[in-house]
């Protein structure tokens, strides 16, 4: 099934590009803090390649919040 911090952690990142993007209704504040709790959360409950997976998406949070 996967680790569902990892899934949320993904999703959560897909959320709030979408509202930087302006494709979604959400509010992009909301969307960013909970995407970095969920990367939070994930990582430390992730395997090796699940955290090189992470970082990416940190980096992806990061270039909407610069």
């Amino acid at each position: 099934m996967g680790n569902p911090l990892f899934q949320k952690a993904r999703e959560a990142v897909m959320i709030a590009k979408q509202a930087a993007n302006g494709q979604s209704n959400v509010d992009l504040q909301h969307a960013i803090e909970v995407a970095k709790n969920a990367l939070s959360s994930a990582y430390a409950n992730s395997t090796t390649a699940e955290q090189a997976q992470l970082r990416q998406f940190q980096e992806e949070l990061d270039k909407i919040t610069h």
